[in-house]
C-alpha cells in the first residue's frame, strides 16, 4: 500500500513539475516581451528627439547603424537577420538537432532584441513584433530541454504565438497565428499548448502594461455605398501593393545574396550601407515619418487624422530597403502603417472618414503582404477595438489575400523560411511523426 502512494506521489510530483517549467517559459516570454516593447519604444523616441534638434545627422548615423547590425549579424550572431517569423518556422520544419538549436538559441535571442533595438536607434524601418516571435519560440525551446518536456514543434508554436500576443497585446491574434502562419493547420496534440502559452504571457502582459488597444480605437463603420466601395478599393489596391512589397523584397533579398557572393569581403557591408543611405534620405523627405516602425502615423489615421498622401509609398520604400539590408526587425508594424496611409490616402480622394480608410487599408494591405487573411482580421480587430466592422474588414482582407496571389504566389514567411534550411536538413531532419 505505502508503494503504491508513493509511486502516485511521485508520479504527481512530476506532473506538476513539468507544469510549472512550462508555466515558467510562458511567464518568461510575456515579461521579455514588455521589456523589448519598452526598449524599442525608448530607442525610437531618443533617435526623433535627436534628430529633431539635429536634422543631418541620420545621413550619418542611419547607414552607419545599417553597417554596424549587418556586421553584428554576420560575424557574431549569424541567423539573427530579418524579421525572425521564418526561422520559427523553419525550426519546426527542422527535426531536434543543432540546426534547429542554431536558429532559436539563447545567445541569437539577445542579439535579435539587442540589434532590433539599435535598429530603431539609428531610424531603420522595422518593428518589433516579428523579432518577438523569434524570442517566444526560443524562449519555450529553452523549456523542451528541460526533462520531462519533449514536444519541440508544439513548444515552438507556443511560444511564437505567445510572442504575438504579447507584442501586439492581442490574445486572439496569437492563436489565429499560430494555426495560419506558424503551422498552416491546427494539431490537436499542441493546441493545448498554444492556448495555455498565449493566455499565461497575455495576463503577464495585460497585468504590466494594462489593457489598451494597440493602434487607438474607432467604431467607424461601412454604412452606405460609398462605405463599401472603399472597402472594395482597399481591399484591391491594399492586396496588389502588399503582393508588390512582397514580390520585391524576396526579389530584393535573392539580388542582394547573389551581388554580395561575387565580393563577399567588400560588398557584406556595401549593400546595408547603400540601404541605411536610402532609408536616411527617405526620412528627410518626409520630415521623419517614415523613420521607426510607423506607430504614431498609424494610429492617428486610425483616430481620424488625415496622413500626407506620399506617406504610404515612402513607408514602403523605406521598409523595402530595410527588409533586404539583412539587419534585424520585423515588417508588422511598418506594413501596417504603409495599409493606414494607403487607406486613409484612398478615403480622402472620395470624401469618406480617414479612419474607416486606415483600417479597411490595413486588413487588405497586411493580408497582401503576410496572405494570412484570418491573422490580419483579427490582428486588427483587436487592435482597433471596433467589432461594428467586421464584415467590411474580412472582406477588405479576403480581397486583399486574392490581389496579392495575382504578383506573388508565394508566401513571404514561408518562402524566406528556406534560405534557413540547410539542403541536407531539408530531407535528413524533417520531423518525426511523433516529436
Amino acid at each position: 500500500m505505502f508503494a503504491a502512494d508513493r509511486k502516485s506521489w511521485l508520479k504527481m510530483f512530476s506532473l506538476w513539475r513539468r507544469r510549472l517549467i512550462f508555466w515558467s517559459g510562458a511567464v518568461a516570454v510575456g515579461l521579455v516581451s514588455i521589456v523589448f516593447a519598452r526598449a524599442a519604444n525608448w530607442a525610437q523616441a531618443s533617435f526623433l528627439t535627436v534628430t529633431h534638434h539635429f536634422w543631418a545627422l541620420p545621413l550619418l548615423i542611419t547607414p552607419a547603424g545599417f553597417v554596424f547590425c549587418a556586421w553584428a549579424v554576420v560575424t557574431v550572431f549569424p541567423g539573427a537577420q530579418g524579421s525572425g517569423i521564418p526561422q520559427a518556422i523553419a525550426a519546426r520544419q527542422l527535426g531536434p538537432g543543432p540546426a534547429r538549436h542554431r536558429l532559436l538559441s539563447l545567445k541569437l535571442c539577445v542579439g535579435k532584441i539587442g540589434l532590433t533595438v539599435v535598429g530603431l536607434l539609428t531610424g531603420a524601418s522595422v518593428g518589433r513584433e516579428g523579432p518577438t516571435v523569434q524570442v517566444g519560440a526560443t524562449l519555450m525551446l529553452q523549456v523542451s530541454r528541460l526533462r520531462g518536456l519533449h514536444n519541440e514543434r508544439g513548444l515552438i508554436l507556443a511560444g511564437s504565438a505567445a510572442g504575438i500576443a504579447a507584442a501586439f497585446n492581442a490574445p486572439l491574434a496569437g492563436v489565429v497565428f499560430a494555426i495560419e502562419e506558424m503551422s498552416r493547420s491546427f494539431e490537436s496534440r499542441t493546441n493545448g499548448l498554444v492556448l495555455t502559452t498565449v493566455i499565461i504571457s497575455g495576463l503577464i502582459s495585460l497585468g504590466l502594461t494594462g489593457n489598451y488597444t494597440y493602434f487607438g480605437t474607432t467604431q467607424v463603420s461601412v454604412t452606405n455605398t460609398t462605405g463599401w466601395a472603399l472597402t472594395i478599393l482597399c481591399g484591391v489596391a491594399g492586396g496588389l501593393a502588399g503582393g508588390a512589397f512582397s514580390r520585391l523584397m524576396l526579389l530584393g533579398t535573392d539580388f542582394a545574396r547573389q551581388w554580395i557572393a561575387v565580393n563577399p569581403y567588400r560588398r557584406r557591408l556595401l549593400f546595408p550601407l547603400a540601404c541605411g543611405v536610402v532609408v536616411a534620405l527617405t526620412g528627410l523627405a518626409t520630415s521623419g515619418d517614415t523613420w521607426g516602425t510607423g506607430y504614431a502615423q498609424a494610429k492617428a489615421a486610425v483616430e481620424g487624422h488625415a496622413l500626407a498622401w506620399y506617406f504610404w509609398p515612402a513607408k514602403l520604400l523605406a521598409t523595402l530597403a530595410t527588409a533586404i539590408s539583412g539587419i534585424p526587425g520585423g515588417i508588422f508594424a511598418p506594413s501596417l502603417a504603409v495599409g493606414a496611409g494607403l487607406g486613409a490616402w484612398l478615403a480622402s480622394l472620395g470624401g469618406a472618414a480617414v479612419s474607416l480608410g486606415a483600417v479597411l487599408g490595413m486588413a487588405g494591405y497586411f493580408a497582401g503582404v503576410v496572405q494570412a487573411p484570418m491573422t490580419a482580421f483579427v490582428i486588427i480587430l483587436e487592435m482597433t477595438g471596433n467589432s461594428t466592422n467586421a464584415i467590411p474588414l474580412k472582406l477588405a482582407d479576403m480581397l486583399g489575400l486574392g490581389a496579392s496571389r495575382l504578383v506573388a504566389p508565394a508566401p513571404l514567411y514561408h518562402s524566406l523560411a528556406k534560405a534557413f534550411i540547410p539542403p541536407e536538413a531539408d530531407n535528413a531532419n524533417r520531423p518525426p511523426a511523433t516529436e
